[in-house]
């Protein structure tokens, strides 16, 4: 059992201040921590003050409008998995199915019967592939974790989706590069995660609570990653977004 440092009392104390709307020594610590921090998707330096809680700060870039956690704040990989470990995703289960259906079947009117994709992120309970399969499509799978197989990134894919992976991202940046890089030409990105919409909801959301969504996007972050990529983005429902090259 490591010691209890007084810099891990200290440590709890400032993560039981106020919000930053707070005049006095508050201010000046989220002015000195913004300086100093850069955002993880666009590079653009000293985001805003977003909300903050017990437990983390969330930031809000002024570029891509992406609003993340610091790198102090992201779990290493060990906590990571073991988070990941928890979930239980069932193949079977009709709700869950219901669930992927939503970026599946706006995917499945892009893509011919045939085309070759990737599960990008997986997960320990992968259902995405079993279900692109029975539309007829072949699907590998990768996932840092799980199915970490560098043999997936050698060749070039007619789709590639990533469902509830993006919040994940500790390197957003250059793990969208990836999977652009990754695509054929006309090839679709489908992507799925839980947006910003008002941040009010976003205060009293349990889904930032997760200590493993470290990232979280809106339709503006989707907008400007298609633009930083020079590609098409059509949002079909919040949360779902499908880019086309």
């Amino acid at each position: 059992c490591r010691p209890f440092h007084l810099s891990l009392v200290l440590n709890v104390v400032s993560q039981r201040r106020r919000l930053p709307d707070t005049n006095g020594p508050v201010k000046a610590s989220w002015e000195a921590t913004g300086t100093r921090l850069y955002c993880p998707l666009c590079d653009k330096k000293k985001p805003a003050p977003y909300h903050q809680d017990r437990w983390r700060t969330y930031w809000r870039c002024e570029g891509c409008r992406l609003v993340f956690v610091p790198p102090e704040a992201r779990p290493d990989p060990i906590r990571e998995k073991a988070r990941y470990d928890q979930h239980q995703n069932d193949p079977l289960d009709p709700s869950y199915r219901r669930f992927l259906a939503r970026v599946t079947d706006p995917l499945l009117k892009k893509i011919s019967r045939g085309a070759v994709g990737l599960d990008f992120g997986s997960g320990p309970g992968p259902t995405l592939d079993k279900m692109l399969a029975e539309a007829g499509m072949t699907t590998y799978r990768y996932d840092p974790f799980y199915a970490a197989d560098p043999d997936v990134w050698g060749r070039q894919y007619d789709f590639i989706t990533a469902t509830e992976v993006i919040e994940h991202l500790h390197a957003p940046q250059l793990e969208l590069a990836r999977l652009f890089s990754a695509l054929e030409s006309r090839g679709v990105l489908a992507v799925m995660t839980q947006w910003i919409e008002a941040r009010s909801r976003f205060v009293s959301s349990r889904y930032i609570r997760d200590p493993t969504h470290v990232c979280f996007y809106s339709a503006e972050t989707c907008r400007w990653i298609a633009h930083r990529w020079g590609v098409q983005v059509e949002i079909p429902e919040p949360g779902v977004a499908l880019f086309c090259k």
